[in-house]
């Protein structure tokens, strides 16, 4: 505790200002614990970037913090651009200090001589993947915490691809930052240097949108698909209206209540279009306009959420999983049967998503390529595989990329890939429910579940650190009564096969992620969260469906399954 009291006297001089040496005082004096969990440690980059609680102290978000790394970044830039007339382009969503945020990381960049060009008002995250290489920036900042609560806020880092940070630019830029003093940084704004973009740029990602989903429907398919849109408060309200109309998607109705930003998120528990609470609100305005689809977004925009009709004509939430093999299925079809598929083409999932997605690929005679979580792994494939065409690719976690002209998931492409594809099957009679369990007869029906286990504070992330280190040094033999054949650990790059005792190494980055597989096709993921206090565990079970007719008695088989998974791994939540 010493050394936390310490760090944060440090705070109490003249290098911040007097609100920040108040706030200090105030937790010295009367909140050690409180103090503890804002000094304990530094903000680190993980598979999203910087996210945490917004607050005094080296482990929050503040300006200190976030100017800290700015001036890293700033340094890392003109060692690796030595003349070059640097450039960087920000963006912020509808949360709690973003905008504030995102001008004072603006005074930074500027204080050290480098071109600023920020958005005037909030605007999502792909549009500022987009913006990077189009501005030809050299680096790309996001003032966002995505969808989580309202206390957080986050900074993402994208780099001159457009994608998010990777190695071995995060590694170096880390060791930039912690080379630093807060004394260090430079706040004096230069004027000059900073400009507000208008709509150009908007306007040119909006477009190539629109003509990297065109499959050439008719009018009247558009006009008959009849969509409800939420934007949950937050960025996208600002371009998927306008995309769709641009598309010729007419039929839209938005929730009123969620339109408006809100950084407290109040007509929701959370923003996070990944539970089906989120989608509440947009499900009863799409019962009641009779809609094919109601669509969700995050707070930045990143992130879809899909409730379509089932065989009984109710609204059911598509998971991330489903969601994404479907977009992929779409895209590989209209693409055969154009003709236009070809041997060099790829598609990208991560290893915590489906195996469903390497099935499916792999039926349609093309590459499929595995990368960690998050974006910035599968934009890397696609820099690293210039001899390689990108079709699309996603993850688990209800986020899809369309295409390479954005490096992030983009959740206002995926949208209109979705209600191009639901236009499409509407107008030959079938749906987009009626289209996955034919998926599933065709290539085997693969299910998927996540547990997130929270675990706040000092202690809790002792607590992850314990778990992953219990997993490896006391591995699991069997799941579910079935044997365990296989073990993959992203940490040591290895895996061992159980029976034969072989092992092998994993041609993927080291990341803190262990894989078990079973003898019947079992998989279960443990992964702790690199940007949230949590440790996520994924599980997909499968089987083969028959018949189209046998889809319930064979889902609730799989149910059943999980929740026999659960039981023996003790995953309550």
């Amino acid at each position: 505790m010493s050394n936390i009291l310490d760090k944060a006297k440090a705070w109490l001089t003249d290098t911040f200002d007097s609100n920040t040496n108040k706030d200090v005082q105030h937790l010295i004096d009367t909140n050690s614990k409180l103090l503890e969990e804002s000094f304990f440690q530094n903000l680190d980059f993980g598979t999203g970037g910087m996210r945490g609680v917004m607050g005094v102290g080296t482990n929050r978000i503040n300006k200190y913090t976030l100017g800290k790394n700015t001036q890293g970044i700033s340094n890392y830039m003109k060692s690796v651009f030595p003349g070059e007339k640097l450039k960087v382009v920000i963006a912020y969503d509808c949360r709690h200090n973003s905008k504030i945020f995102a001008h004072q990381v603006a005074d930074v960049f500027s204080a050290n001589g480098i071109q600023v060009f920020i958005f005037p008002e909030l605007r999502p995250t792909p549009l500022l993947s987009y913006s990077v290489r189009h501005l030809e920036c050299h680096c790309g900042i996001m003032l966002t915490a995505s969808h989580n609560p309202p206390e957080y806020n986050g900074y993402k880092v994208y780099w001159k691809d457009g994608g998010q940070l990777v190695p071995p630019q995060d590694k170096e830029i880390i060791s930039e930052i912690n080379a630093l003093e807060f004394t260090d940084i430079d706040f004096n704004r230069n004027s000059e240097l900073i400009k507000e973009l208008d709509d150009t740029v908007e306007n040119t990602y909006l477009e190539k949108a629109v003509r990297n989903v065109n499959f050439n429907l008719s009018e009247d398919a558009k006009k008959a698909l009849n969509v409800t849109f939420t934007s949950l408060h937050g960025t996208s309200i600002t371009t998927v209206p306008k995309l769709l109309e641009k598309a010729g998607y007419k039929n839209l109705h938005l929730v009123d209540a969620q339109a408006q930003p809100d950084p407290e998120f109040s007509t929701v528990k959370s923003p996070n279009p990944e539970e089906s609470e989120a989608l509440e609100m947009a499900i009863e305005l799409a019962n009641k306009q009779k809609s094919d689809l109601a669509i969700g977004t995050d707070p930045d925009g990143d992130r879809l959420g899909i409730a379509v009709r089932n065989k009984q004509g109710e609204l059911t939430l598509l998971n991330g999983n489903q969601t994404m093999v479907l977009m992929t299925w779409y895209l590989l079809d209209k693409m055969k049967q154009s003709g236009s598929l070809k041997d060099s083409h790829f598609v990208a999932s991560t290893i915590v998503s489906t195996p469903l997605m390497k099935v499916l690929t792999e039926a349609y005679g093309v590459h499929y390529m595995e990368s960690l979580t998050g974006f910035k792994w599968i934009a890397k494939l696609i820099k690293d595989h210039p001899e390689l065409d990108y079709i699309g690719g996603g993850e688990e976690s209800f986020g899809y990329m369309v295409g390479d002209f954005v490096r992030d998931k983009d959740a206002n492409t995926a949208i209109l890939l979705v209600c191009e594809m639901a236009a499409d099957l509407k107008s030959q009679g079938s749906s987009v429910y009626e289209q996955f369990i034919k998926i599933y007869k065709e290539h085997g029906f693969f299910k998927e579940h996540l547990v997130s286990l929270v675990k706040r504070g000092l202690e809790g992330a002792k607590e992850i650190k314990q778990k992953m280190i219990d997993l490896r040094e006391n591995p699991l033999k069997e799941i579910a009564g079935e044997q365990v054949v296989l073990i993959e650990d992203y940490q040591t790059s290895t895996a061992k096969n159980m029976q034969s005792h072989d092992t092998y190494e994993i041609d993927i980055p080291k990341s803190n992620v262990l894989i078990y597989y079973t003898e019947n096709g079992t998989k279960v993921a443990a992964r702790p969260s690199g940007t949230e206090p949590k440790i996520k565990f994924y599980i997909s079970v499968n089987s083969t469906l028959e018949e189209l007719s046998d889809f319930e008695t064979v889902d609730a088989k799989l149910d059943s399954k999980i929740k026999t998974i659960r039981t023996d791994l003790g995953l309550t939540e």
